[in-house]
C-alpha cells in the first residue's frame, strides 16, 4: 500500500499543474462598464442563455412570431407521473413579459412564453419540441390569454413550491382606458368588457370599463400554454408576487404600490382558490388581519380603497413574496422608492398606519412621523412569522450613504438597492436566499456616480443559517448588462439550476445582449459544496483532515484546497478545484485516495 501511495502523490505532482493556476471563485465583481452578463470564470458552474426575447419564435394561436422582450417572472411547473412528455423532460419554464404592446398574433397588453426543458448529459438545458392539445407544435408558445380578456402586462407571479401552479401578475395599476390604450399602441380594443362563465358568480355577467378587467392574478397552465382563470376574489390591485403556503390553502400576496397593503387569501378547501376569505393586514389591531368581502364585486374592483377604510398598515412597494417551507416564515421584498412620504399622505389622513418600522425610522431621522420628507431609497427584506402575526426588518438594503452622488472610489464593496425579485434555494439541508435588484434610482449611492447613466442590477446569495445577517453575508453571483434589470430569479427543484431574467438592457450592447434574456446558471450544488463549513476537531489543528470516512455522500475537507482522487488502482477519477467539500455519490462503493495539491494523502472509503 505504501508504494501505491507514493505513485499517487507522484501522479497528482504532475496533474497539479494542470489546475493549481484555476481558482473556484465564489462571487463575482461588479464590472460598471460590463455589456454582457456577468458571471463567475474558471469554476465549474455553466450558464447558459435558454431564450431569447425579440429572437426566438413563438408559437400563438394566429401563427409563428418572434417573442415579446422585457422578460420578469420566471417559474417552473415540474414534470409528473400524469404527464405525456418527451423522455427525460423535467419540466416547464414559464417567463412573463413585462412590455404593454399591441401585438396581432400574440395580443394586445402583456403577454408569456412556456416551453418544455430536460437537462442534457452535461447537466444543461435542452429545449424540447411539444405538440399542445390545440393543435400548436414547436418549441416556445405563448400563453393564450384570450379566453380571460387578455393582459394589461405580466410582472411578476406565484410559483406554487406545492405543485408548480402559476400565477402571473398585472402589475402597473390602470386607471383609465387612455392608460391602457397608449394612443394606439397598447391594448387597441377599449370597448366594456363582460365577464362570463367565471367560477365566480358575484363577477359573472358583470359589466365593467375594459381597464378594469387589467390589474387582477391570474392562473395559467404552462402545459397548454393558456390561461385558466383571473382570481376575482384576491381583489383589483398592482400585484408584483405571492406565495402559496405549505398548507395549500393559504395565499400572501404582494403589491408594487405606494402605498401597499399586505394581503392574504385563505382558502376554504386546500387546492381550490376559488373559495375563501380574504384579509388584509393591520398591525396594530387585536385580530391583526381584517376581512374584506371578497363576494362584493364593487369591493374587488377598489381594494384599495377598502384596505384604507379599515386603516390598514401601509408599506412601501411589497414586491416578491416566499415562504421558507421549514420554517413557515414569509419573507417579502419591500423595494423602497424616492420621497414615499409624498405618496403617503392621503391615505394617512384618511386612516391607514404606517408600518412600525418605517415609524421608527423616521424618528431616527428627526421626523414625528413618515412625512412628505421621508425618504426611503434602498428598501429592505421583511420576515413576517405566521404564528405571532409579526413583522421584523431581516435584512436592510444600503449601506445608506449620506452624499447624493458617491464616487466609484468610495463605493462600497457590496451594496444592496432595492431588493425586488426574491426567492429560496434548498440544498444540502441548508436553506439560501436568491436576491435580485431593481432598476431604480441612481442617488444616494445606488450606483456610482460615474455610471449613473449606465445603470445595472446584481443578483445575491445568502446563508440563511446566518444569524442577523447583514449586506457583507451577501455573495454576488451574477450582474446584468447596462441597462438591465435583474428579474425572475427561479432555482429548479433539484437545486443544481437557477434561472433569472435580464430584463430590457440597453440597445448598444452587443447581441444577443441588446435583448432580454432568460439565462440558467447551472452547478449550484459545486457552490455550495464549496461554500460549506464543516466544523473539525483534529488531534492536530495543522493537519489535513477529511470527514466522515467511511462516507456515502460529501465528503468535507478540514481546508479548502485542490484535492485529486484516486481508486486503488491509481487511476485519476476526479479532480475538485478549491474545494472544502466534494459529493461521492456517483462513484463506486472502495478504497480511494484523497491527495491534496501539497501531497498530503488519506484513505478514503465509499460506502
Amino acid at each position: 500500500m505504501k508504494k501505491t501511495t507514493l505513485f499517487l502523490a507522484s501522479t497528482f505532482l504532475t496533474v497539479a499543474g494542470a489546475f493549481a493556476q484555476s481558482t473556484f471563485p465564489t462571487e463575482v465583481e461588479p464590472d460598471w462598464d460590463a455589456t454582457e452578463i456577468v458571471m463567475m470564470d474558471e469554476s465549474p458552474m455553466e450558464s447558459q442563455i435558454i431564450f431569447t426575447g425579440g429572437v426566438d419564435m413563438v408559437q400563438t394561436k394566429s401563427g409563428e412570431t418572434e417573442a415579446k422582450q422585457w422578460h420578469d417572472f420566471i417559474g417552473f411547473t415540474p414534470v409528473t407521473d400524469e404527464d405525456c412528455v418527451p423522455e427525460g423532460a423535467i419540466g416547464w419554464v414559464s417567463v412573463n413579459h413585462e412590455m404593454i404592446a399591441k401585438d396581432e398574433k400574440i395580443g394586445d397588453g402583456g403577454g408569456m412564453t412556456s416551453f418544455l426543458v430536460k437537462r442534457a448529459e452535461d447537466g444543461t438545458f435542452e429545449v424540447l419540441d411539444q405538440t399542445l392539445s390545440d393543435g400548436r407544435e414547436g418549441k416556445f408558445f405563448n400563453v393564450d390569454f384570450s379566453g380571460v380578456g387578455e393582459t394589461g402586462m405580466n410582472c411578476g407571479g406565484i410559483n406554487s413550491s406545492i405543485d408548480g401552479r402559476i400565477w402571473t401578475a398585472e402589475e402597473w395599476f390602470r386607471t383609465s382606458n387612455e392608460s391602457i390604450n397608449d394612443e394606439g399602441d397598447g391594448v387597441r380594443d377599449i370597448s366594456d368588457y363582460t365577464i362570463k362563465y367565471t367560477d365566480f358568480d358575484f363577477a359573472n355577467f358583470q359589466t365593467i370599463e375594459k381597464y378594469q378587467n387589467f390589474n387582477w392574478m391570474v392562473e395559467i397552465d404552462p402545459r397548454n400554454a393558456k390561461a385558466i382563470r383571473k382570481q376575482y376574489n384576491w381583489g383589483r390591485q398592482g400585484f408584483e408576487g405571492g406565495a402559496i403556503a405549505p398548507d395549500n390553502q393559504t395565499v400572501y400576496l404582494g403589491v408594487d404600490a405606494n402605498p401597499t397593503f399586505f394581503t392574504k387569501f385563505v382558502a376554504d378547501e386546500p387546492g381550490d382558490f376559488t373559495k375563501g376569505s380574504l384579509y388584509v393586514y393591520k398591525h396594530d389591531a387585536a385580530d391583526k388581519w381584517i376581512e374584506i368581502d371578497n363576494e362584493d364585486f364593487d369591493k374587488m374592483l377598489n381594494y384599495q380603497d377598502e384596505a384604507i377604510a379599515v386603516n390598514a398598515t401601509m408599506y412601501n412597494r411589497i414586491e416578491w413574496v416566499t415562504i421558507d417551507k421549514n420554517s413557515g416564515k414569509v419573507y417579502l421584498t419591500e423595494t423602497g422608492r424616492d420621497n414615499i412620504g409624498e405618496k403617503w399622505a392621503d391615505e394617512a389622513a384618511a386612516g391607514a398606519v404606517f408600518a412600525p418600522h418605517h415609524q421608527t425610522r423616521a424618528e431616527s431621522m428627526g421626523l414625528a412621523t413618515p412625512d412628505a420628507t421621508y425618504t426611503d431609497y434602498y428598501g429592505r427584506i421583511l420576515e413576517f412569522d405566521p404564528e405571532t402575526n409579526e413583522f421584523s426588518v431581516y435584512l436592510a438594503g444600503g449601506p445608506e450613504l449620506a452624499e447624493e452622488n458617491v464616487a466609484e472610489a468610495d463605493y462600497p464593496d457590496k451594496h444592496l438597492s432595492n431588493p425586488d425579485g426574491l426567492n429560496l434555494l434548498y440544498l444540502n439541508d441548508k436553506t439560501y436566499m436568491l436576491i435580485c435588484e431593481d432598476l431604480n434610482g441612481t442617488s444616494y449611492g445606488r450606483m456610482p456616480a460615474e455610471f449613473a447613466s449606465n445603470r445595472m442590477c446584481e443578483l445575491y446569495m445568502l446563508d440563511m443559517s446566518v444569524e442577523d445577517p447583514s449586506i457583507d453575508d451577501l455573495l454576488r453571483i451574477a450582474q446584468t448588462p447596462a441597462g438591465a434589470e435583474i428579474t425572475g430569479v427561479c432555482p429548479t427543484p433539484d437545486g443544481k439550476t437557477i434561472m433569472f431574467n435580464s430584463q430590457h438592457p440597453s440597445s448598444d450592447n452587443p447581441a444577443p445582449y441588446n435583448n432580454s434574456l432568460t439565462i440558467a446558471l447551472h452547478g449550484m450544488d459545486e457552490l455550495i459544496n464549496a461554500l460549506e463549513v464543516t466544523d473539525f476537531a483534529p488531534t492536530n489543528s495543522d493537519s489535513f483532515q477529511i470527514y466522515p470516512n467511511p462516507v456515502e455522500r460529501i465528503v468535507y475537507l478540514s481546508k479548502k484546497t485542490d484535492v485529486a482522487l484516486y481508486d486503488v488502482t491509481g487511476k485519476r477519477v476526479a479532480v475538485y478545484r478549491n474545494r472544502k467539500s466534494f459529493d461521492v455519490t456517483n462513484l463506486n462503493p472502495g478504497v480511494y485516495f484523497v491527495v491534496t495539491k501539497d501531497k498530503e494523502t488519506k484513505k478514503l472509503v465509499i460506502k
